[in-house]
């Protein structure tokens, strides 16, 4: 039962049993794990950041399983929402800007790695969350939801109550949104030099 979504039956079954079994819940943990992490990974861009999130997300699905209601919606739905509501949390709590920190520059102290190279693909890699941070919230859950927890579109339809094609859409919209960004900064810091 590797990073594939649980079946629905199954998955029902299985949340139930969650609810008085630790070994339940364990395969649950098990199989959103990965997809969760990713997703704020994705959306936050630090590890220990997005580890922190998929902790606190995992700590309020098992202090809230006895809440969750099968006919309401998928579990990955649920799931899910309980982390886009962490995320919206963790958003309110930060400052708008944020300094480099102290592990960060003792990550780049290492003798076999080149701390010239690690800066500027730190420095693209943060330009591409700044592109992505800058689209409206539904671009941004739709971005993070494919490329960072891996979903079809189908799925992402299903967990945002749209419709696949719409999903395709706003996708291939977005990426083009933050690729034009992207190019227009790279231009622009081509001029500056």
């Amino acid at each position: 039962m590797k990073q594939a979504t649980l079946s629905q039956q199954w998955e029902r079954t299985l949340v139930e049993e969650a609810k008085h079994d630790v070994e339940a819940f364990v395969q649950l943990y098990d199989a959103y794990l990965s997809r969760v992490y990713r997703y704020f990974l994705f959306r936050v861009g630090e590890r220990q950041v997005a580890e922190d999130l998929t902790s606190t997300v995992f700590e309020r699905v098992l202090a809230k399983l006895d809440a969750y209601r099968a006919e309401r919606g998928s579990f990955a739905s649920w799931v899910f929402g309980i982390a886009r509501n962490a995320l919206t949390d963790y958003f309110r709590r930060q400052w708008r800007e944020r300094a480099i920190s102290l592990e960060e520059v003792s990550d780049l102290a290492s003798e076999e790695w080149m701390p010239e190279r690690e800066l500027l693909r730190r420095g693209r890699r943060r330009k591409l969350y700044a592109c992505i941070a800058s689209l409206p919230p539904r671009e941004q859950e739709i971005i993070a939801l494919k490329f960072g927890s891996g979903f079809t579109n189908r799925y992402i339809a299903e967990l945002m109550g749209l419709s696949e094609t719409n999903v395709g859409t706003i996708l291939y919209r977005a990426v083009r949104k933050i690729r034009d960004k992207l190019i227009k900064e790279e231009a622009f810091d081509e001029r500056e030099r």
